[in-house]
């Protein structure tokens, strides 16, 4: 991908591994619906989420400030593998699309808090669901199919240049969980 740095690994936790993280995740995490702010309307968002990371750590973004939950013990074995792997992120947002229905319109993470060149780990755990990458410019586009387990890395200019979604797929009954990792910058 021109002008992108994206890697995707299918298999970063095994079946076994992405199925107890899995449960455990939708037992510690505290869900819920926030609203967001778009073409200058507040909407409930099409998705379950939760923020955690760092004490105090504020994300901002579609008009809402989220303050961080403390980190959960299934997320500090998250934290741990990927800072075995080279990365140390500080924050986590965590996304529960319950099925087909819930959806992540298009975006791109570039919010002045995750620096130039912001790094996103997404790990995605349950139902396969397809995210797509598109350029902002020439509007080449590229799917993948996002697997029980895997880990899709974004760095690089990546958030520059690409916007991401999640589209619905309304045929799609079961849930899945997405985790994006990253680091804050006060």
């Amino acid at each position: 991908m021109a002008e992108a740095e994206v890697e995707y690994i299918s298999d970063f936790f095994s079946t076994h591994e992405a199925d107890r993280i899995y449960a455990a995740l939708l037992r510690e995490l505290a869900w819920h619906q926030g609203d967001v702010y778009v073409f200058g309307q507040w909407h409930k968002t099409p998705r379950l989420q939760a923020w955690h990371g760092e004490s105090s750590l504020t994300y901002e973004y579609s008009g809402k400030s989220l303050i961080a939950e403390p980190w959960t013990d299934t997320l500090n074995e998250i934290r741990s593998r990927l800072v075995e792997h080279g990365f140390e992120p500080n924050a986590v947002l965590a996304n529960q699309y319950r099925d087909g229905n819930d959806k992540m319109g298009w975006h791109s993470d570039d919010e002045p808090e995750l620096g130039d060149e912001p790094v996103i780990l997404s790990l995605s755990f349950g139902a396969v669901r397809d995210f797509d990458l598109r350029h902002k410019k020439t509007k080449k586009s590229y799917r993948i199919a996002l697997e029980h387990g895997s880990l899709l890395i974004m760095k690089g200019n990546t958030q520059k240049f690409w916007q991401h979604q999640l589209p619905k797929r309304k045929r799609e009954s079961s849930a899945r969980i997405n985790l994006t990792f990253r680091t804050i910058f006060s």
